[in-house]
Formats: C-alpha cells, structure tokens, sequence
C-alpha cells in the first residue's frame, strides 16, 4: 500500500442543528466531541437565539474548550460548530471557527471544511477591492464575497458567494434566524 494511503486524513469537523426548545450548545458540544478525531487543533460553537449570533472557540480540545461556564453563554435554537484541523492558514485563534461577521446583509457565521482551490486568486481580487482580512484561512473568503453581495437577500447573496468558490468542501453556515 502507498504510504499516503495507509493512514486516515481527516481534515476539520463541522456540525449544525436546529433545535428549538434544546440545549443547542450543549448539544453541539456532543456532537464536536464526537467529531473530535477530524481536528485538534481549536474548535468553536456559534449559536443563534432569534436575534443574534454568539460565537465562542479557542485553541485546543473540545473538552477543554467548552465547559459548562462556556456553553452557559450560547443561547438559541440553533448552532453550528467547527473542530479545525489546518489545511490553509496559520495555527492559531484568529483561524479558529466559526468565524462571525456583521455586514449589510446582517449577522453570518461560517464552518468550513475542504479546500477552496481558488481561494488565493479570490484573496488577491478581493484586497485589490479594499477587503482588509482578519485571517489567514480561506474560509474568509467566502465571508468576503458575501459581505460585498449586491443581492437583495440574505439567501441570494449566500448563493452569489458560493457560486464564486471551487473546490470540494462542506459549510454549515449561520444567521440569527
């Protein structure tokens, strides 16, 4: 057997769920947990209560993250969560997920995991337009080309971003309803 093919791979967890009425963080909590083994480098839970999205995420395990202090503060009926395993970017908090911004379509936040293979290409166009980044993942991008959206929805300008992204990669994304 080749040597690149004898061991698992896996690259970063993503995990989202609706459910009103629940617990959504201690919930994401477990299901992070479960998806441990894809990335343990950081991890982070977003959470969204009807009128704003919450994120909390830190380097290291998910266990460790998230005590009950921690999941105390994500409120809602909804969340999304992230253990990252770094493919692009640095190691380090600024790249943990979900990533949370605030732009004229409202609140977002964005778990990825894949490659965008045109992320570098979008980067450069988009910083010639004025983007500032914050990270040096390429999830950002996306949140990128979202933000600069002339769709006039939410959802229209969710899919105008993605169109604009190649690659293989799953996204669990977030708004505060």
């Amino acid at each position: 057997m080749l040597p690149e093919l004898d061991k698992i791979h896996e690259e970063c967890g993503v995990f989202g769920l609706y459910a009103p009425g629940q617990d959504v963080a201690r919930m994401t909590f477990f299901g992070l947990y479960a998806l441990q083994h894809r990335g343990q480098e950081s991890a982070g839970i977003a959470a969204a209560d009807g009128h704003r999205v919450v994120v909390t995420k830190d380097m290291g395990y998910v266990a460790d993250i998230f005590t009950s202090e921690r999941l105390a503060t994500l409120h809602g009926h909804a969340a999304i969560g992230h253990t990252r395993y770094s493919t692009a970017g640095e190691s380090g908090l600024m790249n943990a997920q979900p990533i949370l911004i605030d732009c004229a379509h409202g609140q977002i936040a964005i778990a990825h995991n894949g490659n965008l293979v045109n992320a570098q290409e979008l980067k450069d166009h988009l910083v010639r337009l004025g983007s500032i980044f914050q990270t040096s993942s390429d999830t950002e991008v996306i949140l990128h080309l979202y933000a600069r959206s002339r769709a006039a929805t939410m959802e229209d300008a969710i899919i105008e971003s993605i169109s604009q992204v190649r690659g293989a990669f799953s996204l669990v994304m977030l708004t505060p309803t």
